[in-house]
This record gives structure tokens, C-alpha cells and sequence, in this order.
């Protein structure tokens, strides 16, 4: 079963001290003595609290005693130890790190051409030199190689049927960035469910054998049949770039091996950032990179493969989940407790299933990687509970309590108004679009699997 961690406050540090208790004519030692060993409880009192307070406290030291920084604990950051001890409370390296990703997948929705009328329908606005700067995140320190497309292969309206769709970038860190990260970061960014096609693609649930590995090897590793479909489909119209499976391992594993020829002292890693479908997307391709071998360099070496997951849902079974543990694909799971989303598939058979439902057997749904618990909602707009720039703000503010009045609504009152507030979207002749970007894939979770 997966790992789970609530964002907690951070700590303060409590300072005990001890009581003097001088003896007769000894004043003077006696204050010496006592004041040594206020210190020393001092001393242990602050290290006990900085214990709880900071369990990472051995990772979060550079060799030197210095604070930590990304470059000195970068393999923790990217789960080496499973984030063991950095979530709870939420390390500060993390919890910008995490944040950092958050706001690369959130430039996906803010290029994204929605008009229509556009030439550009479904396609980034603007050219790989300028795309960052044009979504305000000019300073992230990457450079973008790569427009990756995906292309549903389900009925739909005819405006979308077979049509491809952008659905992020690979990039790559500057030479100044990977100074600062300790090692040359290869990253694919994917967006969410916007497009109806993509929507009715999600709805295709049921599990089905991946047949991603090479020899068929792993009959058994299933996943869910609508994020395959939009990973591996491609269309005539495409342009011949091929489905969005083949082009992502061709970019990531050129950009790993020549990284790696060019720069050969130096570390890197592969990291894959998705919110909600696109981070069902970023599972796959994490776990087909190193089930085909293509995160290894130009020398043999190992790259870690590590997904950062914004309100993804399940992907496969669990033999899927197996699998990835196996190949030692990392993926850290932010999640709202009060999103559906992270709840689907298998909301009824999955990884915590007992009792009657269990006895039944057969496949289940389970959540790969360990979670990153957030807590955040707000009444007036249930939307935001899957919002990506409401999981990211959470994050930099480190949220852990509820809403002041969420307790009272449940998830229950939550699942109502999210149903509420989408079919009065409906209502409107070209709603769907706003909801698409305010929920994302949350229409998967509102009983339409």
C-alpha cells in the first residue's frame, strides 16, 4: 500500500531549562554548575525538537554543516529513500521543488490556444525559444526541446475526432540551472484533460494488459484502457510525429544519451511533472523508460526516473504498481484528500478494499508511489479542489488545516456541488471548455465512469 503523509505546521522549538539548586557555601559552583547544565538541557531539549521537527535533518545537512540545498540532497528530493522523513512535516527544499514543478505544469494551461477560430486550435501559442517567458516563468532556468502532442483515439464530435492536441513540452536545464540542481535535469511537463475527446477517453476505465515492455514479459501489468489509448494512439493527420508515446521516449532518450556523451561528469535525472490525466500520462512514460531501458546513459549508467503527480488518479493494477517499485520508478503523489480526482479509478475495488468486496478478487486499481497529503477547499468554488494553481499555492503556504468551514460540508456536500457547478456549465452552449480548465479531469469522477 502506499505511504501517506499530511502536510503538518511547521514546529517551533521549545526551550527547557532546568532549576539551581545551589548548595550551602557553594554558591558560586553551584550557579556555574547549574547554569552548564541549563545548557546542556537547553542543548537536548533543541535537538529533540528539532528531531521532531525535522526528521531529514541528516539529509538536510550538506558535508560542510551548511543549510541545505537542492544540489546537496537532490537524490533524497527526487525520492532515493522514498521522501522518507522530508514530508512530515514538509521539508523546505521539497516544498519549493515540488512547487517549482507544480508551476511548470501550470505553464502548459496558460499557452494553451483555446479560441476556436484560431489556426492554432489546441496548439501552444507561441514558439519553444519564448513559450516559458510568454506563461511567467521565464526564470525556471530550462529550455524547451520538444512540443509533445496526443491524439485520443475515440468517437467524439467531428471537430475533435482524430485531431491531436498539445499537451506539454520536454525541456532540458541550462548550464546555470544545473549548477544550482546538482545535476542536469531532463523534465516533460503535461497538462490535464481539456478537450472532449480526451474527456471521453477518460471515461474508457476498464483495466487492459499495458504491452509496453519489449519481449511481453509482464502480461500481468494492467492499466487503465483510456490513458493507453491516449499514450500510444496517433492519427494520419498527426503530421507523422507518431503517437505521443513515441514521441516522448525518442526525445527523453536523446536527450539522455547526448546530455550524457557531452557532459559526462555530471549527474542527471528525468523528471516527469503531470497534473491529473497528465500525470496518468507521466506514470506511463516513467514506467516504460525504464521497463525498455532508455533511462540509462551514454556509459550504462542508471538515471532516476522520478514523477511528481498533481492530482493524478490510479493508473493500473497492482502488478502495474509492482512493477514500477521493481524498475525503481519514484513518484510522489500530491494529493488534495478532498479531490475525487486522486480518488479513480476504483473508487470501490482498490488498493484499501476489505472485507466482502475484496473476497471477490479479480484486478484492482492501486495508487503507485507515496502520497503527499494536502487539505484545501473552497465552498464557493468546488472546482478548486482539483485546481492545479490551488494545489501549488497550497504547497508554498504549506496548508495542512482545513477550511474554516469545510468540516461542516464533508465530502459528501463537496461531490454535490461539484456536480451542482458542473452541469451549470453544461447549461452554457461552450462551457464545457471553462470547466475543462478549472477541473480537469474531475467530470471522470462525477459517476460518468
Amino acid at each position: 500500500m502506499a505511504s501517506t503523509s499530511t502536510i503538518q505546521p511547521r514546529c517551533s522549538l521549545h526551550h527547557a531549562t532546568s532549576s539551581r539548586r545551589p548548595k550551602p557555601c557553594r554558591a558560586r559552583v553551584a550557579v556555574v554548575a547549574a547554569a552548564t547544565v541549563r545548557a546542556a538541557a537547553t542543548a537536548v531539549a533543541t535537538a529533540a525538537a528539532e528531531r521532531a521537527c525535522a526528521p531529514a535533518a541528516s539529509v538536510a545537512r550538506a558535508s560542510t554543516g551548511r543549510t541545505a540545498s537542492i544540489a546537496s540532497m537532490w537524490r533524497q528530493v527526487q525520492g532515493s529513500h522514498d521522501w522518507d522523513g522530508l514530508l512530515q512535516p514538509l521539508h523546505p527544499v521539497v516544498r519549493d521543488e515540488v512547487a517549482r514543478y507544480g508551476e511548470l505544469v501550470g505553464a502548459c494551461y496558460k499557452v494553451l490556444d483555446m479560441d476556436p477560430s484560431s489556426a492554432r486550435h489546441m496548439c501552444c501559442k507561441y514558439g519553444k525559444e519564448s513559450v516559458l517567458e510568454e506563461a511567467g516563468v521565464a526564470g525556471a532556468g530550462y529550455e524547451v526541446t520538444r512540443y509533445i502532442y496526443a491524439t485520443p483515439d475515440v468517437a467524439g464530435p467531428p471537430s475533435t475526432s482524430g485531431r491531436s492536441s498539445w499537451v506539454g513540452y520536454v525541456a532540458v536545464s541550462t548550464d546555470e540551472m544545473t549548477r544550482r540542481l546538482g545535476r542536469r535535469d531532463v523534465l516533460v511537463s503535461l497538462r490535464g484533460t481539456v478537450t472532449q475527446a480526451e474527456w471521453a477517453a477518460n471515461l474508457m476505465s476498464a483495466l487492459e494488459p499495458a504491452r509496453l515492455d519489449a519481449r511481453g514479459a509482464h502480461p500481468d501489468v494492467k492499466v487503465e484502457s483510456g490513458f493507453l489509448n491516449l499514450y500510444t494512439s496517433s492519427a494520419e493527420s498527426a503530421g507523422g510525429m507518431g503517437s505521443c508515446r513515441h514521441q516522448l521516449l525518442r526525445e527523453v532518450s536523446r536527450l539522455v544519451t547526448s546530455l550524457s556523451r557531452d557532459h559526462p561528469r555530471e549527474d542527471m535525472s528525468v523528471t516527469l511533472a503531470g497534473h491529473s490525466m497528465g500525470s496518468a500520462l507521466a506514470t506511463l512514460l516513467g514506467y516504460d523508460l525504464a521497463e525498455l531501458g532508455l533511462n540509462r546513459d551514454a556509459s550504462g549508467r542508471r538515471v532516476p526516473v522520478t514523477v511528481f503527480s498533481f492530482g493524478g488518479p490510479r493508473v493500473g493494477n497492482a502488478a502495474f504498481k509492482d512493477r514500477c517499485d521493481e524498475l525503481g520508478v519514484k513518484v510522489l503523489r500530491v494529493a488534495n484528500v478532498r479531490d475525487p480526482v486522486t480518488m479513480l479509478p476504483g473508487a470501490l475495488l482498490n488498493e484499501g478494499t476489505r472485507g466482502l468486496l475484496a473476497a471477490w478478487g479479480g484486478d484492482r486499481y492501486t495508487h503507485v508511489g507515496v502520497e503527499l497529503a494536502l487539505d484545501f477547499l473552497r465552498l464557493r468554488d468546488p472546482g478548486s479542489v482539483h485546481d492545479l494553481g490551488t494545489y501549488v499555492s497550497s504547497i508554498k503556504a504549506e496548508t495542512c488545516g482545513k477550511a474554516p468551514n469545510a468540516a461542516a460540508d464533508g465530502r459528501g456536500g463537496v461531490l454535490a456541488k461539484a456536480v451542482e457547478f458542473v452541469e451549470g456549465q453544461r447549461a452554457a452552449a461552450s462551457a464545457w471548455k471553462e470547466a475543462a480548465l478549472q477541473m480537469g479531469g474531475l467530470v471522470q469522477t462525477l459517476g460518468l465512469i
